[in-house]
């Protein structure tokens, strides 16, 4: 019997929707599960170069909590490459004015740092509130 590795192909991928409310969630393990969704890891037709992760859908991003003092003592900074152009933002401000921002930061940065992960974070929407443009769609609701 002839053993070999299965290896999926772009035209074979098949794509859902899913849907996940962020409401009272941790930052992080939330962004875990969101990776591992938009890369296909949790597929049993996983193939590491091959984009065949699933459409995510989060509401209630704005709901979203951290533990311990991430609200003041966490910061994110930007550099616009000139001199003195660093900002600091903590996480407090980002959550306050931009949620969306937030989860999309802690999501890209477990992506791969290639054209790969580019793709595969265009299949994210995020969402402040409890409404989302995709009811067309029909998402499935996922508990973790």
């Amino acid at each position: 019997m002839k053993k070999y590795t299965f290896m999926q192909r772009k035209e074979d991928v098949a794509r859902e929707w899913v849907h996940y409310d962020a409401e009272g969630k941790i930052l992080g393990r939330l962004a875990v599960e969101i990776a591992k969704k938009l890369m296909g890891k949790e597929k049993v037709t996983f193939t590491p170069h091959i984009d065949g992760g699933d459409y995510v859908v989060v509401t209630n991003v704005a709901k979203i909590a951290v533990t311990g003092k991430k609200i003041t003592d966490k910061v994110y900074y930007n550099h616009s490459g000139y001199p003195g152009g660093l900002r600091k933002r903590t996480l407090g401000i980002i959550l306050e004015k931009r949620p969306e921002e937030l989860l999309l930061l802690a999501v890209s940065r477990m992506l791969p740092k290639n054209k790969l992960g580019s793709a595969q974070l265009t299949r994210l929407r995020v969402f402040a509130g409890a409404e989302h443009d995709h009811e067309a769609q029909n998402p499935k609701k996922v508990e973790f």
